[in-house]
Formats: C-alpha cells, structure tokens, sequence
C-alpha cells in the first residue's frame, strides 16, 4: 500500500498490508492475552497511559511531522492535535477509578446492592483519518484503562501515524497481548467486520459507518459509530462584536481545511447583520496563509484524499448553477498537491448540495434568515445531528433555539471544540454511543449487578 504525500502527491513509503492470517494471529494474541491485561491493578494500567501521554509529549515534533506528511495538517495544526490528545488522556486517566470503580447502591441491612463495570473484551476500533490522535485516544486509551484489549486500524490515509502511536503505546508499557495494529484499506476492514470481536468502534463516513453496523449486528455485541456531520450555527441580530465573531465561526468552518465532522458547514445570520458579518468573514478568510503544510504560518493545506477535490468542485458548481454567488475561492489550486482555494458562498438555499451535504472540505455557505423562527427551521433541516452553535448576548434564546435541535452537542457562543469532560455523541447520521466524559469510560464496559445478602 502506497502511502501518499498530499502536499506533494510523491509516495512516501509503501507498507505491507495485513492478510486474514496475519489478522487471525493478531485477534488471536488479543483474546488469549485480554484476561491477564485486566488483571493487571487499575491503578497500574493509568500509569502505562499517562507515561504513553508523556511520550506523545516528548516526540511532539516527530509526530507532527509524520502527521502532516501523510494527511496534510499544517504542521501547527498537527502539534496542536498532539497537545489536544495528551490534554484528553489526563482527564480520562485522572477520572477513570472514579468511574470504573464499583458502584454502591445500598448498603441495607441484610443486602448490599452494587454495580461493577467489567470489560467488553477484544475490541475493534476502526478509526479516522481527519484527527488520528485525538478520534484514537476517544476510543483505544478509555478501552484498554477498563480492561480490554484492542485491534487498531488506523485508516490507510493515516497508517504511519498508527504505526507511531503504536509504537509509544508498548514503549509506555502496553503488552502486545493487549494492543495489536492491523494496517490496509477497506480488504482489512472487512476482515475485522467477520472476526469475533466483543465491541466495534467505528469513526468516519455515515455511509461505511451504516455498513459496519449492518453487517456486525448479528453478533450482538455493541457497535458505536461516530459519523459525520452537516453541523448548523446561527448568528441572531443582537450580537455586537461581529469582527471576533465572524473571525471565530471562520476558523470553526476552514480550520484542518474543514476536513472535521464538528466543522461549522452551514451559517445562518439574521438579516439585520447579515452584512456586516459577511463581509467581516470575508476579510478574515482573505487571510489564511494557504501553502505547504511544512512551513510555519500555513493554515490552509492540501485536503487528504484526492477524491475529494472532486466532491467540493461539484458542490460549489451545483450551488452557482442554482444561484449562488462565489466571493472568494472557488476553484482548485494550480500546482502539485489536492490543494483547494477556501471557498465562501452566499444566496444559497436548501435546494444546493452544499447546504445538506457534508463537505469535508474548504468551503461554507452563508445563508440570509429574517428571525429565530426561520433560523431554527434551517438547523433543523438535515439529516445529521452531531452538533450545533448559536451567538447571541442571550444565554437564554440561545438554549431556547439550541434545545429545538436534535443533535448531541450545543454550542452558545462558541464552535468546533470539544471536552474530555463531556460526552461527544450524534444523532440520526451522525451515529450513536459516546465518547469522552464518565459515559465514554463506561462505553468499554458490561455493568454486571450485584445482589449481596449476608
């Protein structure tokens, strides 16, 4: 499997992919070793996690580099994600005997009622490609802290950022018997999709996402998916410092080159500021450094995957066929790389792709509305539920539209974050389950009752 450089679009390495023996033996050193990694003292498995956590630190700018050499991050961007991972890491492994600890009930006379979280088992976590490290450790470092073990596979636009967290995760003290990697595409994949794993953790498309669960539901064992998003953010008419604002929403749209399922993909704004704030995101957008991924200052690098300068180009032609109006960008870059301008739109409706599709890419539209009634109607329409932002000076309209709209995360005055603290979860096409929080701690978890008389 060729490993491909987006900036350059020159093969970097070639890596031998995993067959179905080598996968067998992988599954199989994961389920005769699991017991004996879950024996291993709670307390024991944190601090293996947290040394891993200060190797991620320690190796930052060997990570970033491999990072944005095979997906393109800008370099900042890429330390900024390492940082983000170890950031998450310290509040899992800080919070993880307080809830994976067994829970007490009642203590009556007579009978002792309580809960211990055992572990899933073997797990298998498909991952992403978009943020390695951070969609990684949401899943492998929650599992392996409650006792499982854990098949990896790194997406195969990602496979060397894999290798490299595997490698700090046994060097932090990981038995392979705990931790294995398979490397490949799709053929891989659908090897894992038949072996007998005890939990399925999937992050990317809706669409291989759907496939997942529709082929592993017969085992009945859990299968989370965290899947994409067509993520809403409303600017009501009482904002007042639309410079800042505009500038933040920007960032939550173009940063990682809008290449996050969190990304802002489609902007409403009241009427009355619509303007202003317009042409301040304009200004904004106007300065983005877009270039080599390498040199420092760049914050627009090439997309990932080639086939994706293909879906934006459609996307932004289908929404000027059907009336929208280009204002910056537009078009791909000509030179070397998948390099593609950002792009603003505005006088889209909901009849253009670009307004219900998930882009994943450098480009936004911006879409006029009179009030809070058409702004909610806007949001509402889509088939994804992942997150959604409003701004506005008012806590309370802001939740008052905010709990109108069916998605896991609501943002007031903010975008495109998350916290280790609270549980990242979607809706509808977004998928289901968490991560982060007590409940993606307990996600790698069977809750076993316990009813105790004497």
């Amino acid at each position: 499997m060729n490993i491909i450089n987006p900036a350059t679009e020159e093969i970097i390495t070639t890596l031998k992919e995993d067959t179905l023996e080598s996968t067998e033996r992988k599954f199989k050193l994961l389920r005769d070793g699991q017991g004996a990694w879950n024996e291993v003292l709670l307390k024991d498995r944190i601090s293996i996690i947290q040394r891993f956590s200060e190797l991620l630190k320690a190796n930052i700018e060997k990570g970033a580099g491999i990072l944005t050499s095979e997906v393109g991050k800008p370099l900042q961007q890429a330390r900024n994600e390492i940082n983000g991972a170890c950031n998450r890491i310290k509040w899992l492994t800080e919070n993880a005997e307080k809830y994976l600890a067994d829970d007490y009930m009642s203590i009556d006379t007579g009978m002792t009622e309580k809960i211990v979280y055992e572990p899933l088992g073997v797990i298998c976590n498909i991952s992403a490609w978009n943020y390695p490290y951070l969609v990684g450790v949401n899943v492998f470092v929650p599992a392996l802290l409650a006792g499982n073990s854990v098949m990896y596979k790194p997406s195969e636009f990602s496979s060397l950022t894999g290798l490299e967290i595997e490698k700090l995760l046994k060097q932090a003290g990981v038995p392979d018997s705990a931790f294995q990697l398979v490397i490949g595409a799709r053929e891989v994949g659908e090897i894992l999709l038949h072996l007998p794993f005890n939990g399925y953790f999937f992050t990317g498309s809706y669409k291989t996402g759907q496939y997942i669960y529709e082929k592993t539901a017969h085992k009945m064992v859990p299968c989370q998916l965290e899947l994409g998003g067509k993520d809403p953010l409303y600017v009501a008419d009482d904002v007042t410092d639309i410079k800042n604002i505009a500038a933040g929403t920007a960032d939550g749209a173009f940063y990682n080159n809008g290449q996050s399922c969190c990304a802002v993909e489609r902007i409403y704004v009241h009427e009355k500021v619509y303007d202003q704030y317009v042409d301040e995101f304009i200004k904004e957008v106007k300065g983005f450094k877009l270039g080599a991924p390498t040199e420092e200052g760049t914050y627009i690098g090439p997309l990932t995957r080639k086939a994706q300068l293909d879906f934006v180009e459609t996307q932004v032609k289908d929404a000027v066929a059907k009336g929208a109006k280009v204002v910056i960008g537009g078009k791909r870059v000509d030179q070397k790389g998948y390099f593609f301008e950002p792009t603003v739109l505005i006088n889209v409706n909901h009849e253009m792709s670009v307004m219900h599709d998930e882009s994943f890419g450098p480009v936004i539209g911006i879409m006029k509305v009179k009030d809070d009634a058409e702004a909610i109607k806007r949001m509402q329409d889509t088939e994804y539920g992942l997150t959604a932002a409003v701004y506005s000076t008012s806590k309370e309209r802001a939740e008052k539209i905010l709990s109108k709209i069916d998605a896991g995360t609501g943002y007031w005055n903010c975008c495109d974050r998350v916290s280790a603290a609270l549980p990242w979860s979607g809706r509808k096409h977004s998928g289901f389950g968490a991560t982060l929080s007590h409940a993606g701690l307990r996600a790698f978890t069977n809750p076993k009752a316990y009813h105790l008389r004497g």
